[in-house]
């Protein structure tokens, strides 16, 4: 008892206040090219590659749900010390280079003033406009944090989260149902291997093989796709059919019973967070006005104390 109290203090340390100095202008005068900046590197790789966004989209959260919004998902592990991005849930994490060439753009243009952290959440918020999504201001003036730890990965929110889960996960950094409801509409991006989901289609519990919440039908094309015993490395499935343009699909499939992991289904067990997931399923543009304003929120929690010089190691 005494560690989970600790764990919660640690991370409500980093995490309870948020970014009161954060400013649209913050880089006015200092470096008035950035938001071009980071757009070009996101534009290139984007056209490149439309899996980039969700990559993007996903590094930006995991970085502010550990220790706040303050880069340390991009630092690298050294020495004895293994970094956040080398922990299990960020494995699979990619496309760090997006943000080191936009870095190394800004350093150029104006060395040693933006932080990779408030290049990390311009280019989640560029994720999500190239892919169809709504536009909005980024507050800027973020710092970056010097401590990155693998050990801490252990306190993002699970795939295999239950309600009561996720909801202690997104309450301790302040962050409310609507919050919850709104941000897990960013999986209307990306791809899921199928470990995030496995427990709901093999062995769910003494009674059922699968969760009795998934349509039969989707459960079975889940089977095909990841059999008990997948020998196929990267196999797994797109979060949604249009898994490269930000709508508002997820909603409507998770109505259907077709959600693939069990943190999405449980948005579902409350009247609450069903209602708001009937209303986005419902109307797009409701969706979006909530994702920017549960976006620039979850993006303002406070961490870092520096501008580093490189994303990738501290000065």
């Amino acid at each position: 008892m005494a560690a989970a109290v600790l764990s919660f203090l640690l991370i409500f340390s980093f995490v309870s206040s948020f970014g009161d100095a954060l400013s649209s202008n913050y880089y006015a005068k200092t470096c008035p090219t950035v938001d071009t900046a980071v757009t070009d590197a996101m534009k290139s790789a984007f056209n490149k590659d439309k899996t980039v966004a969700a990559a993007i989209l996903r590094m930006h959260f995991h970085d502010c749900f550990i220790r706040g919004c303050d880069g340390s998902v991009l630092l690298n592990s050294a020495g004895g010390n293994t970094a956040e991005k080398d922990g299990p849930p960020n494995i699979s994490l990619h496309a760090f280079y997006v943000i080191e060439n936009a870095k190394k753009a800004l350093e150029k243009a104006c060395p040693g003033v933006v932080s990779c952290a408030d290049i990390l959440a311009l280019a989640a918020r560029d994720a999500v406009v190239l892919s169809g999504g709504p536009n909005w201001d980024v507050p800027k003036g973020r710092k970056d944090g010097r401590v990155s730890k693998a050990s801490e990965t252990r306190s993002l929110p699970a795939p295999s989260f239950n309600f009561s889960q996720l909801q202690q996960s997104f309450s301790q950094r302040g962050l409310s149902l609507n919050d919850l409801v709104a941000l897990s509409g960013g999986h209307t991006l990306g791809f899921s291997h199928c470990s995030s989901f496995n427990s709901r289609i093999h062995n769910f519990d003494a009674t059922h093989d699968v969760d009795p919440s998934l349509r039969p039908a989707f459960a079975a094309s889940l089977k095909r796709v990841c059999p008990k015993h997948n020998k196929v490395k990267n196999a797994g499935l797109t979060m949604d059919p249009s898994a490269t343009t930000f709508d508002n699909t997820y909603y409507k499939l998770l109505l259907q019973g077709n959600s693939l992991f069990s943190s999405d289904a449980s948005l579902l067990a409350l009247p609450k967070t069903k209602g708001l997931v009937n209303k986005f399923a419902n109307s797009k543009q409701a969706f979006k006005d909530a994702f920017v304003k549960s976006m620039i929120k979850m993006s303002s929690i406070s961490g870092g104390q520096e501008v580093r010089l490189n994303c990738r190691v501290v000065n």
